[in-house]
């Protein structure tokens, strides 16, 4: 009896580890993905998302790359966890040091472009790619990202519906990027509209059910 109880552990634990490792590799390819998407909307130059808004007019301000000033805003976004009470995993942490990082790389592998034809098809891609990679990251269920985290606090906090506080963060963020010489056009308004639907079909995708525990047998 003892030894099938330690087999049927070791199983599990061999499940256990398979599962963190597709959860990992979701989250990591969702982050690359969601900073090549970033890099789409800033070469298709025709509007970018709430919060990319705000990264790139800080981007101008302060001389840095896009993609250090996405790392940097996440790292100091973490620190107002700390009064909202959240905690944060390695999905966390990872989207502090990747997101940034894979923007940057694909700033630098794609060239500015100036047909109008082929900036709109970037600007579609773009939308449609930061829909499947935030399904991804935030479907792997490892922990939000800081941004998210912000959010998610707020309305704990507050006791507000989640669609007033997320409104507010991102209009807020909009309203300072758009003060900072960040792009608003006609990306952003496509984005606000598509974001949220498209969520709706990709988030059901990429979300892994939580790993069910087996009670181990008492061997008496």
């Amino acid at each position: 009896m003892i030894r099938k109880v330690a087999l049927e552990n070791k199983a599990g634990s061999v499940r256990s580890d398979r599962m963190f490792l597709r959860r990992f590799t979701q989250l990591q390819l969702g982050l690359l993905l969601y900073g090549l998407s970033l890099a789409l909307m800033v070469r298709a130059d025709l509007g970018l998302n709430p919060w990319s808004v705000f990264h790139e007019g800080l981007s101008q301000v302060t001389g840095l790359s896009l993609g250090l000033i996405v790392n940097l805003v996440g790292l100091v976004v973490l620190l107002t966890w700390i009064p909202l009470r959240q905690r944060p995993g390695i999905g966390t942490i990872s989207n502090v040091l990747v997101i940034g990082t894979a923007a940057d790389l694909a700033l630098w592998a794609l060239p500015p472009v100036e047909a109008l034809w082929l900036r709109g098809l970037f600007l579609a891609g773009a939308i449609l790619l930061n829909a499947v990679a935030t399904g991804a990251y935030i479907g792997a269920g490892l922990g939000p990202g800081p941004r998210d985290g912000i959010t998610t606090g707020l309305v704990r906090v507050t006791g507000w519906q989640i669609r007033w506080v997320r409104t507010g963060v991102e209009a807020a963020v909009l309203l300072f990027g758009w003060l900072l010489g960040g792009t608003v056009g006609l990306g952003t308004i496509a984005y606000v509209l598509a974001n949220g639907p498209l969520l709706q079909i990709f988030m059901p995708m990429f979300t892994r059910p939580e790993p069910v525990v087996s009670p181990v047998p008492s061997s008496s």
